[in-house]
């Protein structure tokens, strides 16, 4: 089985961009699966329910979020009825939504996939995402061996802990939220695919996807600023894993950057 895991979704640039490259990327790789982190999709803070159908037409097979899930309230209803869109797993119980899944692919093979929140540099109090992960591996190892870890954090050091933790348990553990894509995509002792962040699907002429201007001025003024996303450059950010259907084991990983045709 092959997975594309695509890095944060930044505005419109990001989701013209996927749209356009994912239906070749799917042929180029023999793609089962597309799991892409969305949580900037809407003017980069965010996902509305439209956005989220829009992704879906393009190909995206289950959207992950993160610390902006609930930059618009309209999505809160959405997330309990579309189950291939996830929140973080680790949010306190009765938090809309759900934090994992068991979805088939074309193939009939069933992937897990999780979705966490990191508590290092992060603005919510939330469980144990280690704790969490190994909570929900045991139920979705009842029906598959096929797992797949988004784990949205800031700190590098709790990522990399959190893929050497999960190493032999799941098949792949990708970063997301730093928005830049990092050279260190491995596959670990016991099977399991790991890259620290995949980076970000959007412009890439800005600062993390925002208007660069604003940013700097902000930096050098300690003035507010409102953030606007920016436009030039769009590149697409993430990683294809392979995975073998018997054993949930990592067979490869590669880490793709995509410009605008």
């Amino acid at each position: 089985m092959n997975v594309l895991c695509v890095g944060d979704v930044v505005g419109e640039p990001g989701r013209d961009l996927l749209k356009n490259l994912l239906p070749d990327l799917k042929k180029e790789y023999s793609l089962d699966l597309a799991v892409v982190n969305a949580e900037n999709a809407a003017g980069g803070s965010g996902l509305t329910p439209r956005l989220a159908e829009e992704l879906f037409r393009s190909g995206c097979d289950v959207l992950t979020m993160g610390d902006h899930i609930w930059d618009r309230p309209d999505l809160q209803e959405y997330l309990d009825q579309h189950p291939n869109l996830l929140r973080p797993a680790n949010f306190p119980p009765k938090t809309p939504g759900r934090g994992w899944g068991i979805y088939e692919a074309p193939s009939g093979k069933k992937v897990g996939i999780v979705n966490l929140i990191g508590r290092v540099f992060m603005r919510f109090q939330v469980d144990c995402p280690f704790r969490t992960l190994e909570t929900i591996v045991e139920e979705i190892r009842k029906q598959t061996s096929l797992i797949i870890v988004d784990i949205h954090a800031e700190a590098t050091s709790e990522k990399n802990a959190l893929g050497i933790f999960a190493d032999g348990k799941v098949s792949a553990v990708f970063g997301t939220h730093t928005h830049v894509q990092t050279a260190d995509e491995q596959i670990r002792p016991q099977g399991t695919a790991y890259i620290t962040d995949l980076g970000m699907t959007g412009p890439h002429d800005s600062v993390i996807g925002q208007n660069k201007e604003k940013i700097i001025k902000r930096f050098l003024t300690c003035m507010p600023a409102r953030f606007e996303v920016a436009r030039g450059d769009p590149r697409l950010h993430g990683a294809v894993i392979g995975i073998d259907d018997h054993t949930g084991r990592a067979t490869s990983i590669v880490r793709i950057q995509r410009a605008a045709e």
